[in-house]
């Protein structure tokens, strides 16, 4: 049974709200953002209020600040999608676990409402691709001409791929939301009162409230109001004379990104072989079992050999051969030997039927610790300032794939070998260990106390809080980034760690929380590349075509910018319209034509042929977008 809600539009009219359909974290933290950090209004569609992340949304419902509706269904189906407002919102997310639920809901909101803007979470990233294209092609063929403002894209993303860039970001560089447009890596710096900017930084994106401000998008991060509060995109004579008295938070770039290292050479080849054997662990085959079972069967060995030798009266040599024989089962029966020779023989036979299964199984075991503890590939002796990845399970894989685009050297532990990480690590050389992080001495083994930063991506909450505990004890000032499932339990996680450990960076996030801002900007539009948070408001950075906007055409960059609602951050060549199959935001934009300057000059004249990279307010990108001016600010009396 579906409850309907009451949205207050007429018949016909197009509303601006947004209609989010989903069953997990992902849910609640896009509605989260939606609300809080973009100002939208939201409609969640839940299939019970009774689950953790639909109670979760209802305490959002029940707030009166807030703006969020609910509808409870069981299913996407189209009487949900009507009762949601589907027909008539500018943008619907569908986050359901399930890719066929997911693909279901978005052909049918296609055919409700053939402009409204999708984003859609998928599993299979073939399938997403062609999804995609199929449901743009349906968007051309039925756009309606008169509605000019529609953009009927569809975006299929990834939660998994949307939380790589920011998970590689907080290892690599520490706090900071990144943003990647053409292969390059930005991230959102705070520089403490009374430093010095840096020759990476690129512009100044606000000026904080408090003055210690260390991690301004945090949830948990400490809010201390100064006088003048939070200013975004301030003025250069602003951003110049408060940053004597006030954090601010800078535009960095952090890294270009460049292909793997190639192969080693056949001298490198012989030099790692050369290197790996003389660390495999020839100590497995003298373990206490292997010790004990081999010398049980050699103190056997000696007692029968001196009772031959009694008995036959033959040399040392023959009476230890004979023994053997008889316990392996090799020699032949003692027929026409002496009585004692024969009485030796049988209890040589009744020894080897007792001790050659211990021999075999102790063997086994020795060989298969020792083929095991082969596979590991140690870190050097010498490695200081890497970084730790504990889990190689889909995200740890696309972390280190990532990781290994960018110069930062790398040790990976994983405990089984048959993970999918596993193949990737090997063929990219990397130091790996296939050991159990929760072990002891595992963690000094992978340089713990020499490394910079520790990233702990296993799938148990407990397990991965029980390794950064133990590696926090070893390296008390390791930078730890750490994925946690449940988001207050992280938020808690995070808090604790930074009140124990106040000199050293641990960022506990979900994936949902990680890949929510990707969401939420593909729900804004294909011109938003990110959202970055900034204590209580928010900034968007975007893509615009200069062409047909008075604001920017033929005006010089620094003419263009309008304080606390734009600033140009890059300009280069505009192209046709991208499809949605080359668009991916936050986690990697590929504009039509490279070469954006990312310092242009700030006489530089922008012309119709431009395109631009700005930073944003919300209201600074309804002004840009609509063209709708604001009311002019009142004087203030001389």
């Amino acid at each position: 049974m579906t409850s309907t809600i009451h949205l207050g539009l007429s018949v016909g009219q197009r509303s601006q709200h947004m209609v989010i359909c989903g069953d997990d974290g992902l849910a609640h933290r896009l509605a989260v953002e939606l609300d809080a950090v973009c100002g939208e209004a939201v409609t969640v569609v839940l299939r019970s209020r009774r689950d953790e992340h639909g109670a979760e949304i209802a305490a959002l419902h029940r707030d009166p600040h807030s703006p969020v509706e609910l509808l409870v269904a069981a299913q996407p189906d189209e009487q949900t999608l009507r009762a949601a407002g589907v027909e008539r919102a500018a943008a619907l997310a569908l986050t359901y676990r399930d890719d066929q639920t997911n693909m279901m809901a978005a052909l049918l909101a296609r055919s409700l409402n053939p402009s409204v803007r999708l984003v859609i979470r998928m599993y299979n990233r073939e399938r997403g691709r062609h999804l995609e294209r199929l449901l743009d092609r349906a968007a051309e063929v039925r756009e309606q001409p008169d509605d000019l403002a529609a953009d009927a894209s569809t975006t299929v993303l990834s939660d998994t791929d949307t939380a790589v860039p920011e998970l590689v970001s907080a290892a690599a560089v520490g706090r900071g939301h990144t943003l990647q447009v053409e292969g390059k890596v930005f991230r959102g710096v705070v520089r403490p009162a009374g430093t010095p900017g840096q020759a990476t930084d690129l512009a100044t994106l606000a000026v904080l409230s408090g003055a210690h401000q260390d991690d301004p998008a945090s949830e948990d991060s400490a809010e201390t109001p100064g006088e003048d509060g939070t200013q975004l995109l301030p003025d250069t004579r602003t951003a110049y004379h408060r940053q004597f008295t006030h954090g601010r938070l800078m535009l960095e770039e952090v890294t270009h990104h460049h292909a793997p290292e190639a192969p080693a050479t056949s001298h490198g080849c012989r030099e790692w072989v050369r290197g790996h054997l003389t660390h495999l662990p020839w100590k497995v085959f003298l373990s206490r079992e292997v010790t004990a079972v081999f010398g049980m069967l050699a103190a056997v060995v000696v007692a029968l050999a001196i009772a031959t030798a009694l008995v036959e009266k033959i040399s040392l040599w023959r009476a230890a051969y004979l023994p053997l024989l008889d316990i392996f089962t090799m020699g032949d029966p003692a027929t026409e030997a002496s009585v004692g020779r024969q009485v030796l023989q049988l209890i040589a036979g009744f020894v080897g039927l007792a001790v050659l299964p211990l021999v075999v199984a102790a063997t086994m075991n020795a060989t298969d610790a020792f083929r095991a503890a082969s596979a590991n590939h140690p870190p050097a002796d010498d490695l200081v300032d890497h970084i730790v990845l504990v889990g190689l399970g889909k995200i740890g894989t696309r972390v280190l794939a990532r990781l290994r685009t960018t110069d930062h050297k790398i040790v990976v532990i994983e405990r089984d070998p048959h993970a999918r990480g596993v193949s990737l690590a090997r063929e990219l050389g990397v130091p790996l260990l296939l050991e159990d992080a929760t072990d002891t001495g595992v963690l000094d083994q992978a340089r713990i106390r020499q490394s910079k930063s520790l990233l702990v991506l296993t799938r148990e909450d407990s397990e991965n809080l029980d390794i950064v505990m133990a590696a926090r004890e070893i390296n008390p000032r390791v930078r730890v980034v750490m994925r946690l499932y449940d988001d207050d339990f992280a938020a808690t996680v995070s808090r604790t760690m930074r009140a124990s450990y106040p000199d050293a960076l641990t960022r506990s996030r979900s994936v949902s929380a990680l890949a929510a801002p990707a969401f939420a900007a593909a729900m804004m539009g294909r011109h938003v590349l990110g959202v970055m948070p900034v204590e209580r408001g928010s900034l968007l950075f975007t893509v615009v075509d200069v062409a047909g906007h008075p604001e920017l055409e033929g005006h010089s960059v620094h003419e263009a910018f309008r304080e606390n609602e734009w600033r140009v951050l890059a300009v280069g060549a505009a192209g046709t319209r991208q499809s949605a199959s080359s668009m991916d935001t936050l986690a990697g934009l590929r504009l039509d034509r490279p070469g954006l300057d990312w310092r242009p000059s700030h006489g530089r004249v922008l012309c119709a042929d431009d395109r631009v990279v700005l930073a944003t307010t919300r209201r600074g990108l309804d002004i840009l977008m609509t063209g709708v001016q604001p009311h002019p600010p009142e004087r203030r009396p001389m």
